[in-house]
């Protein structure tokens, strides 16, 4: 009876293991993206066949077009940038695409960018030339900071109307939960990153530091991502986003989300880094 009783134990152990590993909580599987993509950490979409995708901090100045199928479609040089710490994409409705180079995990950078690049479904090279969108954050005294005010990092952005918002990470301790909100022009030029304020999401630093950000195509909803988690913002002023409500959805997975990227007004692209054999995956997911 024993033996049995361990046979089976060993059985729930086993099944236990395998939907754990297969677990998507919320998310619906895609496609797991390329090796050459194991670091992403921004998305952004164009057409319902294919995606853009940069890396992280110490890959190369590309940007690659990946099919849904994990295919890589294209790839380009980004000509007159430098992958400091690439950390995510957006795009505007003129078709310009944007690479947020603010990763900023020591909190000490004085050279953040945002580079603007043309339209790169119309580049028919092998190469796109980017201009360069300079700031600081005014509040920022010290670099880096007392670990208490580290909040300067940032990971997240979405493009409207003529301005670029910033959603910075949380990197305090103890930990705040609060991410403050700055915004920037879409045109070239050296700016003082204006201040709109601050949204405290949750106490965890597992699940409440911000990583990735969108807007809807109408307008209508911004999108905030962490590890496992996305609110959402609706009925919004976007001079005041700290005051407007949000609703949070916990994804019941705890992989390294990185990016977001809406794909209509209603369905979400989600991916994640490759950590620990884990991730390095692409997402869908629907809000109700």
């Amino acid at each position: 009876m024993k033996s049995i009783a361990k046979i089976i134990s060993l059985k729930v152990v086993v099944l236990f293991l395998f939907y754990s590993c297969a677990n998507h909580g919320q998310l619906t599987y895609v496609t797991k993206l390329p090796k050459s993509l194991k670091e992403n950490s921004g998305i952004a979409t164009y057409t319902k066949d294919s995606a853009w995708f940069i890396e992280d901090s110490g890959n190369d100045d590309v940007i690659t077009q990946v099919d849904y199928e994990g295919n890589v479609l294209r790839e380009l040089k980004v000509k007159n940038a430098k992958n400091h710490d690439w950390e995510d994409l957006t795009e505007d409705k003129k078709g310009s695409l944007y690479i947020g180079d603010f990763g900023n995990n020591e909190i000490d950078r004085k050279n953040l960018v945002i580079y603007k690049l043309p339209n790169p479904e119309l580049e028919s090279g092998d190469h796109i030339t980017a201009e360069k969108i300079t700031f600081k954050y005014p509040q920022q005294k010290h670099f880096p900071p007392k670990k208490s005010e580290r909040l300067y990092d940032a990971e997240a952005f979405f493009h409207y109307n003529n301005y670029l918002y910033i959603f910075t990470k949380n990197r305090t301790r103890p930990f705040t939960g609060v991410s403050l909100v700055y915004r920037v022009p879409d045109t070239p030029g050296d700016y003082d990153a204006e201040y709109l304020g601050k949204m405290t999401m949750c106490d965890d630093w597992d699940t409440c530091r911000i990583s990735s950000a969108d807007i809807s195509p109408d307008g209508k909803t911004v999108v905030l991502l962490s590890t496992g988690k996305i609110w959402t913002i609706t009925d919004f002023d976007l001079e005041n986003l700290p005051e407007s409500n949000r609703t949070e959805i916990d994804l019941l997975v705890r992989t390294q989300l990185e990016s977001i990227s809406f794909l209509d007004n209603n369905t979400l692209l989600l991916s994640d880094e490759e950590t620990k054999r884990e991730g390095r995956d692409l997402y869908e997911y629907v809000l109700k």
